[in-house]
């Protein structure tokens, strides 16, 4: 009966899953080179992301259909901030773009819910997008200082003995 909200929330969580990778891929690159603003970003929206996939997969169980936990494609590894916050934007706006026409879809067959949590995943998903094009503006807008700030304050907490108050 609801097979085809089950392809889609599948095609869902497979690039939910593909998000958590990526950003988790870009937490560690980031909090490496001493980035923790855009590290801490990349973790919290991962962690949002795992959560959606928890979502959906509520979902495709609710419809008695089988979740398929198959990244809906290979991580990138870029190691340019840059780089991490173009494809961020790309991916967030794809989502949107994908989750806008589910929603569409599933109203179509019948299954409100179903569209309804394509629709809350859209709002996530724009603002995830908003926090990644800020982010790109700030690189614009103050160049390479904007992330020798971030890793600079890194090094400071750091070199400071343990219970001086960092």
């Amino acid at each position: 009966m609801h097979e085809k909200s089950i392809e889609l929330l599948n095609r869902a969580v497979a690039d939910e899953l593909l998000a958590v990778h990526q950003y988790m891929y870009f937490h560690f690159h980031c909090d490496d080179q001493g980035y923790e603003l855009l590290s801490a970003l990349f973790r919290r929206t991962a962690i949002e992301e795992m959560m959606h996939v928890e979502t959906l997969a509520e979902r495709i169980l609710f419809l008695k259909g089988e979740v398929e936990m198959i990244p809906g494609g290979e991580v990138q590894k870029l190691k340019s901030v840059r780089e991490m916050l173009e494809l961020a934007c790309s991916m967030e706006e794809s989502s949107v773009k994908d989750y806008n026409l589910w929603a569409n879809e599933s109203s179509a067959n019948a299954d409100a819910n179903t569209k309804k949590l394509f629709e809350q995943l859209v709002d996530d998903e724009e603002r995830h997008y908003d926090q990644y094009d800020k982010e790109i503006d700030n690189l614009e807008q103050f160049g390479s200082q904007y992330l020798a700030l971030q890793s600079i304050e890194r090094s400071k907490r750091m070199a400071m003995p343990p219970g001086t108050g960092a």
